[in-house]
């Protein structure tokens, strides 16, 4: 099986790709800096949860 090269793709469409592909690394670098808060929240709700059930 040969290799080939793919077809060239418009500027304007490599443009809007090149664009796309920048902003869904921005939004994954943003979950994966938020996600320690999330962790440390849910955890904070588990252990206000359990305490309550203890005393209550």
């Amino acid at each position: 099986m040969a290799w080939t090269t793919p077809p060239r793709l418009d500027p304007e469409r490599s443009r809007r790709r090149l664009q796309l592909l920048a902003e869904l690394a921005g939004a994954r670098t943003v979950r994966q800096r938020e996600r320690p808060q999330r962790v440390r929240t849910e955890h904070l709700r588990q252990l206000i949860a359990t305490r309550r059930r203890i005393a209550g």
